[in-house]
């Protein structure tokens, strides 16, 4: 059995533990399960698309893309269709272009070909490692923040206002009293080592949630799915993805709207990957030490790689590795285990979707939150005296929250990294291809 969790996994029997494994797969997909929701419901404006469907394509791709990561690249990472980037197929590409949803799937078709092929030739995996320790411990850093106020968003402790942009919420009642009392007995349980404590927080939190109401809708932040007599919904069969299903339109693939959005996906999808995978492994300590690279990394771009192409097959946006599965990482996981329990949840989501579904954002919150505080550390050996890569590093950091994306994060602070070095004539510390991804990106944000 070793053996086999050893060639399956990379699981060490020694070194790692089955129970943590689960565990920290369960915590993976409870953080991210949101995306069985909201995917649907983004692709609902568009005519065509059946939620059920996409409902169907969001749990297949997550499921496709999170076995390989398991199996090929034996890491402990999820994937599933990514936030912003399926806003970007719908709202841009085909509500403000005016393209079809086959014409969006057809340009995530080539992002995810021309990923392969940038995998294969290593390309991907130079650009990675042409980042300085620097912006990489940045990076981490600011993955941190940004998952930890994606969790104060989702709690409702962090609100939109329309004079400051973003407000603290009323934490005394409602979805953000869940979210403030889960922070608390997460924060303990984890401050008390409790194994699986993030996932523990994650279901108490979610009881509490039955018993608070929410002052906007008059009824408990935890709502049981129900059928329409009234009585509480356990299973449902999974629709067909055959209305979307490799639903492509190759007519317009050698026009320039064409290239601008393959090119927007392919920005957005390879820096928000990267931003991850280094994250992660900077929140959990598992990166070289001595030369800033991380171990596998070929094989969990091509994971990655492939997942898109699926994902555009079975007629969803791009798929990605998710930023959540810090939480995974946080709760112990450390294998492919790890991703292979996650995506057995997403399978389990397909027929049980009315469970997993009812567990609100207010309880998943809490575990981005602790996370976040996990993945700080690394700032630590920043050389913020040093301005030429302090200012950076400072930018790619909080970027990523006050943006929203973590792609923005890297890619100001590698624009940032080679003018400031530039400026005070440091130029032997700018490597050629941080020259020519920093004019690839003034580049991108001047045309796209």
């Amino acid at each position: 059995m070793a053996n086999f969790l050893n060639k399956a996994f990379g699981f060490e029997a020694g070194k790692h533990n089955v129970r943590t494994e689960i565990i920290a797969g369960i915590t993976t997909f409870l953080t991210m399960a949101y995306i069985l929701a909201v995917n649907p419901g983004i692709f609902s404006a568009l005519d065509g698309m059946p939620g059920g469907a996409v409902f169907t394509a969001t749990a297949l791709a997550a499921i496709v893309g999170t076995l390989i990561m398991a199996f090929y690249a034996k890491k402990p990472f999820a994937l599933a269709p990514g936030m912003g980037l399926n806003a970007f197929f719908v709202y841009t590409v085909c509500l403000t272009m005016g393209y079809s949803w086959q014409f969006a799937l057809t340009a995530v078709l080539i992002e995810g070909i021309l990923f392969i092929i940038m995998t294969v030739t290593k390309v991907r995996t130079w650009l990675l490692n042409s980042i300085p320790g620097t912006l990489k411990k940045a990076i981490g850093a600011g993955i941190g923040l940004f998952i930890a106020f994606i969790g104060f968003q989702n709690a409702g402790i962090i609100v939109n206002s329309d004079s400051t942009l973003v407000t603290l919420g009323k934490i005394t009642e409602g979805t953000a009293l869940v979210g403030f009392i889960g922070l608390m007995i997460t924060a303990g349980l984890v401050m008390l080592k409790i194994r699986g404590g993030i996932l523990i927080g994650i279901l108490i939190t979610a009881l509490i949630g039955l018993v608070i109401k929410d002052p906007a809708t008059g009824s408990a932040v935890t709502q049981l799915a129900r059928n329409d007599a009234g009585g509480v919904m356990l299973l449902s069969l999974p629709d067909s993805v055959s209305p979307i299903f490799c639903q492509f339109e190759f007519h317009n693939i050698l026009s320039w709207d064409m290239l601008v959005v393959v090119l927007t996906f392919l920005f957005i999808d390879m820096f928000d990957t990267m931003g991850t995978i280094i994250g992660v492994h900077q929140g959990a300590g598992i990166i070289n030490k001595g030369n800033e690279e991380i171990p596998g990394l070929e094989k969990m771009f091509l994971a990655d790689s492939i997942a898109t192409v699926c994902g555009s097959c079975l007629g969803t946006s791009t798929t990605t590795t998710y930023v959540e599965s810090a939480a995974g990482v946080g709760a112990g996981g450390r294998t492919g285990m790890t991703a292979f329990s996650t995506a057995i949840c997403f399978a389990l989501a397909l027929f049980f979707s009315p469970i997993f579904l009812s567990i609100p954002g207010a309880a998943t919150a809490p575990a981005l939150i602790i996370v976040g505080v996990m993945m700080m550390p690394s700032i630590k050996t920043i050389h913020w005296e040093d301005y030429c890569k302090s200012i950076p590093a400072f930018l790619t950091i909080i970027l990523m929250p006050v943006a929203y994306s973590i792609s923005d994060g890297i890619l100001i602070g590698v624009i940032a990294y080679v003018v400031t070095h530039a400026i005070a004539g440091r130029f032997k510390e700018i490597s050629i291809p941080m020259w020519v991804m920093a004019a690839l990106f003034i580049l991108r944000y001047i045309f796209i």
